[in-house]
């Protein structure tokens, strides 16, 4: 009877503790998340004035790079990556357009969750072709969602029709993973969706992408994306986020800031350092007037072109700065996109522009929201996926 009870009582006294250590983990996890605007513009452009001081020198830059790299994968639980599966890509019927074909994707990121997306190519190529990733934003407004947008597609179909293999795909919980039952307002939805994204290099590069010429773009949510992956995986060689490099604005979403990458104890940094571990790879900033980004070209693009200029590569950053403009990915912001990923992935700037520099979209088709989903009821979602958050198995 009294070991029955020193045996009930160890067990309350462990279970006590360990909810302690539990809850006082969490605590210290919530109070390291910078969300928004975590510095004032003051700050965020002292910071990365004091920082200068970390780094002047390549090496001293890289072992900084190294320790951003090591705290993004640590805060979003990935510092041990789990077992890659394998992909089971589920491709669609051919769609053919005007210089470009889409086929509607699908493919395990992990055992039973589905990434969904669309890959567009050139109806004419020969060898194998640059690939570029496309994240989008928190565009949500029916009609109006994520990589189905007009501008989104525009973009996609653009970047095919120049001769790029291209994949946009859905954010956790947007387009068709939402209708699934996906939810993007989760507590790890950043580590769900930074390593969906892992996966889509995995991917394109399955599908024959040429492995040196891959790059990866999103604008706002995208934006971030696209920094986040190009900083943790070296197979992206060019790098373009749209509207989001900022000092001192974090992220607003839980996929941005909701788990600890940007702090930890005697650690701090923001998006720009996060974005110049890029560096030396080629990367252009789209900035406007009406966002976070207002001042690119003053507080980001210097400390950018320093760290660049340590590989004494600095004309491989750039910055197109579009003050009366507002947040998203435009005609304006594509006219600036195009010419940069033609020059650094060897595209036909002649297929989505015009000599006077005007963008050429006019043949591209805009296809309804659910023609560009890969399930319907010919396509039946598999027995072995699963439609929630809590059920993803890590491990």
């Amino acid at each position: 009877m009294m070991n029955k009870l020193l045996k009930l009582m160890l067990a309350a006294l462990f279970l006590f503790a360990y909810t302690q250590g539990y809850t006082q983990s969490a605590k210290k996890s919530k109070e390291m998340l910078c969300k928004g605007d975590y510095f004032t513009e003051a700050e965020g452009k002292a910071f990365l004035e004091s920082q200068k001081n970390e780094y002047s020198t390549q090496k001293e830059w890289m072992k900084r790079a190294e320790l951003i790299k090591e705290h993004i994968l640590k805060g979003s639980g990935l510092s041990i990556f789990p077992e890659k599966c394998p992909l089971h890509p589920i491709i669609g019927k051919t769609r053919t357009y005007d210089g470009y074909q889409v086929q509607n994707v699908a493919f395990e990121s992990l055992p039973g969750v589905y990434v969904t997306g669309s890959l567009y190519k050139p109806t004419v190529s020969s060898g194998k072709l640059p690939g570029i990733i496309s994240p989008h934003g928190h565009w949500s407004k029916p009609g109006d969602v994520g990589r189905y947008r007009p501008d989104a597609q525009k973009r996609f179909a653009a970047f095919a029709r120049m001769g790029a293999m291209v994949f946009a795909y859905d954010m956790v919980g947007y387009g068709q993973m939402g209708e699934l039952g996906w939810k993007h307002d989760h507590p790890e939805v950043l580590k769900l969706q930074l390593w969906n994204s892992i996966r889509c290099l995995d991917f394109i590069l399955g599908m024959g992408a040429d492995p040196e010429k891959i790059a990866c773009t999103g604008a706002s949510g995208g934006g971030t994306q696209t920094f986040l992956l190009t900083a943790v995986d070296q197979r992206v060689k060019v790098s373009v986020p749209v509207v989001m490099v900022s000092a001192h604005f974090f992220g607003g979403c839980v996929c941005e800031s909701g788990m600890p990458i940007h702090k930890d104890v005697g650690f701090q940094t923001n998006n720009v350092e996060i974005a110049a571990c890029a560096a030396p790879r080629p990367m252009l900033l789209v900035s406007d007037g009406g966002d976070w980004t207002k001042n690119n070209p003053e507080v980001e693009m210097p400390h950018l072109k320093y760290i660049y200029k340590l590989f004494g590569k600095d004309d491989l950053v750039q910055n197109i700065h579009l003050p009366n403009d507002k947040h998203g990915y435009d005609i304006n912001k594509r006219a600036a996109v195009y010419p940069f990923l033609a020059k650094y992935l060897g595209l036909d700037l002649s297929k989505a522009m015009n000599p006077d520099g005007t963008v050429r979209e006019d043949m591209i088709v805009i296809e309804d929201q659910r023609a560009l989903y890969p399930f319907d009821d010919q396509h039946p979602f598999p027995t072995n996926g699963i439609r929630s958050n809590d059920l993803v198995k890590w491990n």
